[in-house]
């Protein structure tokens, strides 16, 4: 089967626990929390919505540079990713998306923060909305947008996995896994 026809899925244990990975054509496209049997529904209708195959096959070998870039950040020996990615979501959140892909590692910025860097500055609700829906967290570093006040909100792999990943990109900061 050509890779164009299916989205290839792998399942990876990492320190925050299982992510699913999805790659089409050599690029990722999503991360998602948990482990595959628990993402399959939810993946077969994103890629249907997106326009992308709803086939998912098992194929390690097609995720595996994205395996192995998030285990080299998970085990501290990576802080850019350089992998190609597959961004599906609307003009304004892939705007956003790039935005966040700016925040260098170890530093955070606020929802405000990122609404101005993509001149809407009025647009904090919008930018909170975009960041939510972002298919490739950890890539995409929405883990590094907190609230006005320093607070941690909002993260599609709860808060403690927020915390753990900034503590992670912070020198000098113990770690513990899940």
């Amino acid at each position: 089967m050509n890779q164009n026809d299916y989205l290839a899925v792998h399942e990876m244990e990492t320190a925050i626990g299982a992510l699913t990975l999805s790659v089409y054509e050599d690029q990722l496209c999503r991360i998602d929390f948990g482990s595959f049997e628990e993402n399959e529904s939810r993946l077969r209708q994103w890629a249907e919505k997106h326009e992308l195959p709803s086939v998912l096959i098992k194929d390690q070998e097609q995720c595996a540079e994205a395996a192995r870039q998030l285990d080299d950040y998970f085990n501290g020996k990576r802080k850019v990713f350089t992998l190609k990615l597959l961004m599906k979501g609307t003009e304004f959140q892939c705007k956003v998306w790039k935005a966040l892909s700016e925040i260098p590692f170890g530093e955070t910025r606020s929802y405000k923060d990122i609404a101005c860097a993509v001149q809407n500055p009025k647009g904090v609700r919008a930018i909170g909305m975009a960041n939510n829906r972002n298919p490739i967290p950890i890539v995409v570093p929405c883990h590094r947008v907190i609230g006005a006040n320093g607070s941690l909100v909002g993260y599609g792999g709860g808060i403690e996995v927020k915390q753990f990943l900034l503590n992670l990109e912070k020198p000098g900061v113990a770690v513990s896994a899940k």
